[in-house]
């Protein structure tokens, strides 16, 4: 994903060749060509007999992982996102092909050009936010005989085959959702019952009366319950159970010491130092140097506030900076703007494209400088840019960069955008060549720090780390199944940590933290086994497997959490049916020990009782005409068991308009559909090999 995200950092005109390029290969093709598996790659998966290819997902994960690297998403947690996309795609492209569903030459240039376009942020103005259209269009037209396959495949299967995709996924859906219509009738019954409402009296009996304690599950009364109701229970994957114990390797209060006693051993000669950079790479440091300058509002570091008031050439630290000890000398502070705008003709000495070589430097530095004194001889920058610049995009703008923040460009241009007034003009030298450049507008502004950090990490010594892997490999050697395990915890005074419904496909334990060694081991060996250490992190650990579930219908122990309560409560509610003796409220009251209670104006559509809280059997009762002036048989409610008599029934006006209530009803029954991959999938023949190749 960096060809679309380094666009400021390595220069506009490389993502514009690359985007124009793969357009103009792409309209040309009237479609996006997938790259189809041969019988020598390894197949992934296949769903419904159509093979997601390993080395295109992995194509596909490296640049997710690149892509949300900013935000700190490691590649295993996309890696069961990217897999679940990957299925849900061609799941849709199925249906869509029994629809058929397809793009037009007209749709497809508004998938490309339009309010959805995969490129709108890269051709949109950065003050305005408007999408530029033409300025896309004409960069296709600077660079038709640009050849790079390499490039136009990625921009096809990262930008445009995602944007196609997500079109007729678009176009499916609506149309399965425009099928779902809300008869009249039903409208009306519904919109009767909004206004129904009862008053009732009631006398019950709350399950907290009878203490659990007095109350037996057992493991039949389980399974019978999960017989009956089999299809709440089913298990779509097996997982396992472990318990494990954990043996920390972290740095110890000695270790830290002894990182902070290295890193103020150099204090004074990074304070002496005159080249921060030269001394930085000899030292080393966790932390690179920035070696220009950075608003107060950019740095987010520790302790910022001392460092900026510790004065030029001073040093603050050493500081706790997460694993690290860090000195931070400030090198220099200037008044900058917050933001800049420039324009900029380059001469460069590479091809922007493929780096190959266009010129040398002395040549690039003649035409420069000779741009240079034209323009300051009253020539047209416009007309110089065009002419000369190798920067085939921005020369379309007259080769201005928008409005970009401090740290957003390399150095050079950067320094010279911010060191420089509006109307500043010069020549810089980057990697690319030699730009003409000119300051065209500044926002905002305020000191800006350069600061360079010598930073060491507090690492474990090898005491510390032989320590805890020798008494992790101790303890794996004394235990030989689980009841050892357990009883050897206790002796070293260990408590074992469960990590339940571990997948096979999981890069992640609960407790522990990533470890696919780990979930692998798990799964290739049987319960009661006991496993050799595992480092994770800064510990080792021991598990043992404890449990498994296995796919189909779930086992007692693991329901045993979710359906004891339900199981106790149906026993409290036979014998407190038992105490309801007599024909009428009062009766059963004086049997039971209890008073009458009422509840007025309960409304249909709502299953709440003031009092009693969410019991829809109650609800259903209090509508029940049969149940005028009588007394209901014993009904087990979702709190407490209850004897019910309808005292009256009525109706109020509506005051909802039946077209809004009809919008409401059918928009609820047609979100449900947006679930539709769910579905789909249940009845997919899905083959997954993740955790074969992973």
């Amino acid at each position: 994903m960096s060809i679309i995200q380094n666009i400021r950092e390595r220069g506009t005109w490389i993502i514009f060749s690359i985007i124009a390029i793969a357009l103009i290969a792409f309209i040309l093709q009237d479609g996006v060509g997938r790259k189809g598996g041969s019988n020598d790659l390894t197949t992934l998966g296949k769903v419904n007999g159509e093979i997601i290819n390993k080395d295109d997902f992995e194509e596909k994960l490296d640049a997710q992982v690149k892509n949300y690297a900013a935000q700190g998403v490691k590649r295993e947690q996309l890696f069961g996102y990217l897999w679940n996309q990957e299925v849900d795609i061609l799941l849709f492209k199925s249906e869509q092909k029994k629809l058929g569903i397809s793009l037009g030459t007209k749709e497809l240039s508004d998938v490309l050009f339009g309010n959805e376009s995969p490129f709108k942020e890269q051709f949109s103005d950065k003050t305005t936010g408007v999408f530029n259209v033409n300025e896309a269009k004409q960069a296709i037209a600077e660079i038709k005989k640009s050849k790079n396959n390499e490039q136009i495949r990625q921009v096809e299967k990262f930008y445009i085959e995602p944007a196609i995709e997500n079109r007729l996924r678009n176009k499916y859906q609506a149309v399965v959702v425009k099928g779902v219509q809300v008869p009249k009738w039903l409208v009306e019954k519904q919109l009767a019952e909004t206004s129904n409402f009862s008053n009732i009296s009631y006398v019950g009996v709350p399950y907290a009366s009878i203490s659990d304690s007095t109350i037996k599950v057992t493991n039949d009364d389980i399974a019978s319950y999960l017989k009956e109701n089999a299809a709440a229970f089913q298990i779509e994957e097996t997982s396992k159970n472990i318990g494990f114990v954990g043996f920390s390797a972290a740095p110890s209060s000695a270790d830290s010491a002894s990182a902070k006693e290295i890193i103020v051993a150099q204090k004074e000669d990074f304070k002496n130092t005159t080249d921060p950079a030269v001394f930085l790479n000899k030292a080393g440091t966790e932390i690179p140097y920035y070696n220009s300058y950075l608003s107060k509002k950019i740095i987010m570091v520790p302790n910022r506030d001392s460092i900026f008031n510790v004065g030029v050439g001073n040093v603050f630290g050493p500081y706790v900076d997460g694993k690290n000890y860090t000195i931070a000398k400030l090198i220099g502070v200037k008044q900058w703007a917050d933001s800049a705008s420039v324009r900029h003709i380059l001469v460069a000495t590479v091809n922007p494209t493929n780096g190959q070589q266009i010129r040398d430097d002395s040549a690039a530095k003649k035409l420069v400088d000779s741009i240079s004194l034209a323009i300051k001889g009253g020539a047209s920058f416009e007309t110089l840019c065009a002419k000369y610049s190798d920067d085939e995009s921005s020369k379309l703008t007259g080769g201005v960069y928008p409005m970009f923040s401090q740290g957003q460009m390399v150095i050079p241009i950067n320094d010279f955008s911010f060191n420089n007034s509006v109307g500043g003009k010069g020549v810089v030298k980057t990697d690319f060549g030699f730009h003409y450049m000119e300051v065209i507008k500044q926002t905002g502004g305020g000191p800006a720090y350069k600061i360079a950090y010598l930073s060491k990490s507090i690492l474990p010594s090898n005491e510390t780390i032989t320590a805890a892997s020798t008494a992790a490999a101790q303890f794996a050697a004394s235990s030989k199944d689980l009841k050892s395990f357990n009883a050897n915890a206790v002796k070293i005074n260990k408590q074992v940590l469960p990590a339940i419904a571990i997948k096979a496909n999981d890069f992640d334990i609960q407790g522990i933290g990533t470890s696919r060694a780990m979930v692998r081991w798990v799964f290739e060996n049987d319960n009661n086994t006991i496993s050799e250490p595992f480092e994770v992190g800064e510990s080792y650990y021991v598990a043992a497997i404890s449990g498994i579930e296995k796919e189909g219908l779930s086992n007692v122990e693991a329901a045993r959490p979710q359906v004891e309560g339900i199981i106790r409560d149906q026993k409290k509610a036979d014998l407190i049916r038992k105490s309801f003796k007599g024909n009428s409220l009062e009766t059963i009251a004086t049997n039971i020990k209890s008073t009458i209670q009422n509840a007025d104006s309960i409304g249909f559509n709502y299953s709440m009782i003031a009092g009693l809280g969410n019991e829809p059997k109650l609800i259903g009762a209090a509508f029940n005409k049969s149940l005028l002036n009588k007394v209901s048989e014993p009904i087990a409610g979702n709190t407490g068991v209850f004897v019910v008599s309808v005292i009256s029934l009525g109706a109020k006006q509506t005051q909802q308009d039946p077209i809004f209530f009809k919008d409401e009803i059918l928009q609820r029954t047609r979100s449900v559909l947006f679930r539709s991959s769910a579905a789909l999938k249940k009845i997919a023949k899905i083959e997954d090999n993740r955790s074969k190749l992973y």
